[in-house]
């Protein structure tokens, strides 16, 4: 492995610093309802995603309970939204606990995707989603008018 588990922790933690500086930066209402275009879906449905696949990832790889739930679908307010964030990323530091850098190599079957990879892998394709997300929410940002988040500041 080319990245320890400690090293690939810290590029988790700095981007959900970003992620979170994107949803402070969003207006409440704009937050939940705004799309710039029929087909897609607000900023926080994207950020309701990514913790939903956090939730499930860390603790099947922690754990080995695999069990994919939209637990945050009810979630209707800026400071909700933020809290659940903050108590989902306080689970993973927890449960990162449990994990081992030989974990982090095993590979099998995805449960909720399909194929067979690396819990590493699967911590990446979380990763990316954040961060392909993120990056509609700086261009919602943008076409409101908005300065996001500077990119490159991740403390």
């Amino acid at each position: 492995m080319v990245l320890s588990k400690d090293g690939l922790f810290e590029i988790l933690e700095g981007n959900r610093r970003l992620t979170m500086r994107v949803v402070e930066a969003f207006p409440k209402e704009e937050l939940f309802h705004y799309t710039p275009a029929d087909k897609l879906r607000p900023f926080a449905e994207m950020i309701k995603e990514i913790m939903n696949i956090e939730s499930a990832y860390i603790r099947g790889i922690a754990l080995h309970e695999w069990e994919f739930q939209d637990s945050f679908a009810a979630i209707s307010t800026k400071e909700a939204l933020i809290s659940a964030c903050e108590a989902v990323r306080e689970n993973t530091r927890r449960l990162w606990q449990e994990v081992t850098d030989e974990t982090l190599e095993v590979v099998e079957k995805d449960p909720f995707f399909g194929p067979a990879q690396s819990h590493f892998a699967r911590i990446q394709y979380g990763l990316e989603n954040e961060i392909h997300h993120r990056g509609q929410g700086f261009i919602y940002l943008r076409i409101l008018g908005m300065e996001p988040p500077e990119f490159f500041v991740r403390d």
